[in-house]
């Protein structure tokens, strides 16, 4: 056990339980769909997210430092396409009718989707950065930051689309569910402007 594993569990504790792109989408999942379908969105972020940590700890940041603006355009792309899922959130009905039903991401589109959530990069570059040292194993570092922050992420999507289910529990009426529909949009399209601030 690294000797920074309580700051690296905080560090992941408040990265993954903060309001962001992934726990704004699993909210809306939940309310939309309940935790048992949401389920491969719930695995696929995080084994998405661990990967993405993996994958910087093996040089991809480098390649992002060496390239910064490729990761400015990752950025871009990535806030506009969660302004796009903000919008539609906004314009759905409610999910449990057979006109409006959609279906929930599934774990290879949830993984993928860490490839352009701005809030997921920084966070993969802070934690490399921040706990890995010149001196340790890197392989050891890297696993044990994975497999925190896998862990941690996983417990704060639970939470967050429990939260969802509770929410819908709350709307008996479709007007209630549009107004919680557009909240969350709101919340998530916030959650991308302020990655920018």
């Amino acid at each position: 056990m690294p000797d920074n594993i309580y700051p690296l569990i905080l560090f992941a504790f408040v990265g993954s339980f903060t309001p962001g792109p992934n726990t704004m989408m699993v909210t809306a999942s939940g309310t939309a769909f309940g935790l048992r379908r949401s389920w491969p969105h719930i695995w696929g972020v995080t084994l998405g997210f661990s990967g993405m940590i993996a994958a910087f700890g093996l040089g991809l940041g480098q390649l992002f430092h060496a390239y910064p603006t490729a990761h400015w355009y990752l950025r871009i792309i990535g806030s506009a396409y969660l302004l796009y899922l903000a919008w539609r959130l906004a314009l759905a009905g409610d999910p449990a009718s057979s006109t409006d039903a959609k279906k929930p991401l599934t774990s290879l589109e949830a993984a993928a989707f860490q490839w352009l959530n701005p809030k997921a990069y920084t966070l993969a570059i802070g934690v490399i950065t921040a706990f890995t040292t010149t001196q340790g194993n890197p392989l050891y570092e890297l696993t044990w930051i994975a497999g925190v922050f896998g862990i941690v992420t996983w417990f704060s999507l639970i939470f967050w689309c429990l939260f969802g289910v509770g929410i819908r529990r709350l709307l008996s009426t479709p007007r209630a569910i549009r107004t919680a529909n557009i909240t969350l949009a709101v919340l998530l399209a916030l959650s991308v402007i302020t990655l920018f601030l």
